[in-house]
């Protein structure tokens, strides 16, 4: 049971924190961290499939997906305010493999208009699955949630 206790903290904690379904940006960071594994020099991303899935996490970090339970959370070096209004992200690469410190993610605004390069920092891979179920469980704390004197009895 003491094992338990801090997730359930931790998932009353966020529910309690939120407004109606949605999370802070910092709590969404917070949450992909927490099943993000340690920071890898370079990752792998499959070029043949060309474009991947990404959410932005802030504006200093995103994740990218190369399938439902693949991902990856790049941290960047610097604040990178395009990101939150991107319609579109780049990510520079060599053969499909990013690397931490060389290769940079690039915004595009919906009007076209280029924002600079910011460059990734650190790499860390997503445990899409644990991340999935995080999720679903933060979800039906949600909905269990009821204000006080709200239940009937």
């Amino acid at each position: 049971m003491r094992r338990c206790l801090p997730w359930w903290v931790l998932i009353a904690t966020l529910a309690g924190c939120t407004h109606g379904a949605s999370r802070s940006t910092y709590e969404r960071l917070l949450l992909y961290r927490e099943h993000a594994g340690p920071p890898v020099a370079s990752a792998q991303l499959d070029h043949a499939a060309g474009k991947h899935e990404w959410t932005p996490l802030g504006n200093q970090a995103l994740a990218v997906w190369s399938s439902e339970d693949v991902g990856h959370l790049l941290e960047l070096r610097t604040p990178c305010p395009a990101i939150l209004t991107a319609m579109r992200v780049w990510i520079t690469n060599s053969r499909g493999e990013i690397t931490a410190r060389s290769d940079a993610v690039m915004t595009r605004s919906g009007s076209g208009t280029a924002a600079s390069a910011c460059r990734i920092a650190t790499i860390r891979p997503i445990d899409g699955q644990s991340l999935g179920e995080a999720k679903r469980e933060l979800r039906e704390a949600e909905l269990v949630d009821r204000p006080p004197g709200s239940a009937s009895e």
